[in-house]
């Protein structure tokens, strides 16, 4: 059986709509609620755990192999307001590995606990030219990059007055686009565009009416930028759990943005050698143009659930992702190569 292209344009335009949708670590709720709805309307069943991840049940036969997990996670990069200075600026906190060198001159939104957003923009201390002569020699630390607020605020009194106060979220817009020549460019594709695909993997199986020859599952977790997304919920019968993130693109590295990244070890040690063996071969099988790299500086969902304790063997696969954690850009042939992979993994 073969499986048509379209399905990656597809993924990458839900991408799109997901990435739209602002949900930083620990401020996922809509996020989650729009990944329930989508794959529901392929006519899945799900469940929003408590933590707020979503499990998704894909079906298939009971074998003596085990389920499948697919891991994928939809919160993000972000920041938090740590001071309301006297000026009326936000001193701000990262969530997870944001930087604060890429996310300058950055446009966000502000979301009060009242239900309120306002608009702003991330600037160093003193941001023009014209009156800072150390403008470009200046290190960019969460200590002198702050958030100018788009309001008439003159000081801490008035911010307040808005509802803005220390502890509400501050999310980095995005910006995200498909070109006419299939580059996905946006924030936050680590890990949404993966989530993405995912769906566009559930709806090939329901097109084509496919009987999987495993009990799949897919769970897309809210705590991933942070350690512990994928440590807890995890169905019964799991044998294998495979994290669906993204590839990394860079010096050293094998992978481009139009290729699945096969990854072979990471910080937390190396993968499963059946399982990653096998994801090599599927990509074989399948025609899938794929890379196998090592990533020194990477975690993910599927050795946080190692981590808790699980007795699964894992893999990590994902589409070529440039610029990680900045403003990121993939294309849409490494979503179709890692759909691919998920289809030859599967037996399909």
């Amino acid at each position: 059986m073969t499986m048509n292209k379209d399905y990656a344009v597809f993924a990458a335009n839900k991408a799109v709509e997901l990435l739209n949708i602002d949900s930083p670590t620990g401020f996922t709720k809509k996020a989650s609620a729009w990944v329930s709805k989508a794959f529901e309307e392929f006519g899945y069943s799900t469940k929003i755990t408590n933590k707020g991840a979503v499990i998704i049940d894909f079906g298939g036969k009971d074998s003596e192999e085990g389920a499948v997990l697919f891991e994928a996670h939809t919160d993000t990069l972000g920041a938090m307001v740590t001071e309301v200075k006297g000026d009326g600026r936000l001193k701000i906190t990262r969530i997870g590995g944001l930087m604060a060198c890429n996310v300058e001159t950055e446009n966000v939104n502000i979301y009060t606990r009242d239900g309120k957003v306002y608009e702003g923009t991330i600037q160093l201390e003193n941001a023009s030219s014209h009156v800072n002569k150390d403008l470009a020699s200046t290190e960019r630390t969460f200590d002198n990059i702050e958030v100018v607020i788009d309001e008439m605020v003159k000081d801490a009194d008035e911010v307040r007055a808005l509802g803005i106060e220390t502890g509400d979220f501050v999310c980095p817009n995005p910006r995200a686009h498909v070109t006419a020549s299939g580059f996905i460019k946006s924030r936050f594709l680590d890990d949404k565009l993966s989530v993405a695909t995912l769906l566009g993997f559930a709806k090939f199986i329901k097109d084509e009416k496919i009987e999987l020859k495993r009990h799949v599952y897919a769970m897309v977790t809210v705590y991933e930028e942070v350690g512990h997304g994928g440590a807890a919920s995890i169905p019964e019968g799991i044998t294998e759990a495979i994290s669906v993130d993204m590839g990394c693109v860079g010096n050293g590295l094998n992978c481009k943005e139009h290729q699945v990244s096969i990854c072979a070890k990471d910080s937390g040690g190396p993968y499963d050698y059946d399982v990653t063996d096998k994801l090599v071969k599927a990509a074989k099988k399948e025609g899938a143009d794929y890379a196998i790299d090592i990533y020194p500086f990477y975690g993910s969902d599927v050795e946080a659930t190692l981590s808790a304790g699980y007795d699964i063997r894992h893999g990590l696969i994902g589409p070529g992702v440039y610029a990680s954690h900045g403003y990121e850009r993939s294309h849409v042939d490494g979503v179709y190569a890692t759909l691919l992979v998920l289809k030859g993994y599967l037996g399909i």
